[in-house]
């Protein structure tokens, strides 16, 4: 009964603070299967610094699956995101990309944060199955400190592919959400969150089409 309860409470554990993970997603129905030949990775973030590994890492990946990937921070002027861009501005942007011989664009940026505490001390007392209140008591005392407290914070993004195609105004071809758990080691967890995205699209066949 003991093992069975540490199996149960250890798995809810990993349940709970899971590493990242797309959690809601919506594609064109126009469009079952689009292969991109050249795309803009675009990472929208006041921070530089995870703005360009973003995009470095993403136009890597793009590139291992043979599509031409350029980074936002390569193509545009150091001043592009220094203003709010109006409708003609857009439209010029967009023919500048469709003269470059871009057909698609990528766009990722954090929608917001929540913060989360486990139930780590909790679990603690219920599996050492303690037979007296002194033990079960000592042990979870720290629960009293603040500073035992154990949080992680869930960082919630989203993901949008469009296609720069002729006729059509930057057509919306897919949509993810994907949660990003305790991204503590940022290199890890872009890494991580390209790996996620990279393989649903090339499940949904949305840029990357398998041979």
């Amino acid at each position: 009964m003991k093992k069975i309860s540490l199996l149960v409470f250890t798995s809810l554990l990993l349940l709970s603070c899971s590493s990242t993970r797309l959690v809601d997603e919506w594609e064109s129905p126009d469009t079952p299967v689009y292969e991109a030949n050249r795309v803009l990775v675009i990472g929208m973030s006041a921070d530089t610094e995870l703005r360009r590994t973003f995009e470095d890492k993403l136009a890597s990946g793009l590139e291992k699956e043979r599509i031409i990937a350029v980074r936002s921070v390569d193509f545009f002027e150091g001043s592009f995101t220094d203003s709010d861009k109006t409708e003609e501005d857009l439209d010029r942007i967009e023919s500048k990309l469709l003269n470059a011989g871009f057909d698609s664009v990528l766009i990722s940026r954090i929608t917001g944060t929540e913060d989360k505490v486990t139930t780590v001390q909790a679990v603690r007392g219920f599996v050492n199955d303690f037979q007296n209140f002194k033990d079960y008591y000592r042990s979870n005392q720290e629960l009293y400190r603040k500073g035992k407290t154990e949080s992680y914070r869930i960082f919630h993004t989203e993901t949008t592919v469009f296609c720069l195609c002729p006729g059509k105004a930057r057509e919306l071809l897919w949509k993810g959400s994907i949660d990003i758990v305790d991204p503590y080691n940022r290199e890890r967890n872009v890494n991580e969150y390209v790996r996620i995205l990279l393989k649903n699209l090339e499940k949904k066949e949305i840029l990357i089409v398998a041979e």
